[in-house]
């Protein structure tokens, strides 16, 4: 895959919203605050809510807003590292942790270690002219090495191809969940639910692997 030009499109695509949009969830490609919030709900089913002190892993953080979502859902006492190739949202995302000191951004991949969950929101979306075979591939490498990466489990969203048809823009990729839902299941173990019921025309795939 042209993996460098990709990633100058995909920092001309960010730079352009975020200049629109300032630091917000439109800033980074969501259409809105609600939409944010209502993905974000369904990685968190992946968390444990008796328990406190985990560990959790990023990947594509963004402005890092999943750790303040957590934050705002009562868990108080987790470390976070966020993971993003584009330097300008890690440096907002650092400016924004306030106090948390055990919250870490970085663009460096290889500062990446084995959490107990990893979580990745709208990393697998934008494709620009990438064909969907190649595309699927990659993403199927992404998602080798959130499991990689997991302790005790991972979760990811993408966009559905039971999206309208006349709302389908080119530049994005429309993934099959049947397909993701049936290679994870295969591949990662028998704990793995499927969420297609939230409003968004996407999904989120959940992994257990504890």
């Amino acid at each position: 895959m042209r993996e460098h030009g990709l990633d100058r499109e995909m920092d001309a695509w960010y730079r352009e919203r975020l200049s629109a949009n300032g630091p917000t969830a439109r800033g980074v490609g969501y259409k809105s605050d609600v939409a944010q919030r209502n993905r974000f709900a369904q990685l968190v089913r992946l968390l444990p809510r008796e328990a406190d002190g985990f560990s959790v892993n990023d990947y594509g953080c963004g402005l890092g807003a999943f750790a303040h979502f957590l934050a705002a859902e009562g868990f108080s006492s987790f470390s976070y590292f966020g993971l993003d190739s584009n330097q300008t949202m890690v440096d907002l995302a650092l400016e924004n942790r306030g106090d948390h000191e055990a919250w870490t951004f970085s663009t460096d991949a290889s500062r990446l270690q084995v959490a107990d969950y990893t979580v990745a929101s709208g990393l697998m979306n934008l494709r620009f002219g990438v064909p969907d075979g190649e595309w699927r591939d990659h993403v199927c490498d992404l998602i080798d090495a959130l499991a990689a990466v997991s302790r005790s489990g991972f979760a990811f969203n993408m966009l559905t191809k039971y999206s309208d048809a006349d709302r389908m823009e080119p530049e994005l990729y429309y993934a099959d969940p049947a397909f993701f839902f049936d290679r994870c299941m295969r591949r990662y173990g028998g704990s793995v639910a499927l969420l297609h019921d939230y409003g968004e025309y996407e999904f989120t795939v959940i992994v257990r692997t504890l």
